[in-house]
């Protein structure tokens, strides 16, 4: 890999980590959307760092649980839910175009399930 691929990818691994460690403080900033997207580009990176956010405290159990089982934790799927739920809301009243309306909160609601029908962590 050239140096120049290194750093970028190093660069979206830190750039995502710090916009997931924002998301911990800030409502509907997703957290572990992020921190998965900072785990694989360090893993092309740095696989010090890719380490690193897989033995975090925080971050790390959610990571081990999306690579080894493709499993989400059943309180990041409520909190999940009731986002998505929240953001359908925000559509449904702020959306003026009925095509749009219907194909966002579509769209939306087709996420939900995904992330609903996903197998919780066996710890």
């Amino acid at each position: 890999m050239t140096a120049l691929k290194r750093l970028v990818y190093l660069a979206i691994a830190g750039v995502s980590f710090a916009l997931g460690v924002v998301g911990v403080f800030v409502p509907l900033m997703p957290t572990t959307c992020f921190v998965l997207l900072a785990v694989w580009a360090a893993t092309k990176s740095s696989p010090r760092l890719a380490r690193w956010i897989r033995a975090h405290p925080r971050f790390g159990p959610a990571v081990l649980a999306w690579e080894g089982e493709r499993a989400i934790p059943r309180h990041a799927k409520q909190l999940a839910g009731g986002m998505l739920a929240l953001s359908m809301l925000v559509l449904a009243l702020s959306v003026s175009l009925l095509w749009l309306k219907l194909a966002l909160i579509g769209g939306l609601a087709l996420l939900g399930a995904w992330i609903v029908t996903r197998p919780e962590p066996a710890l």
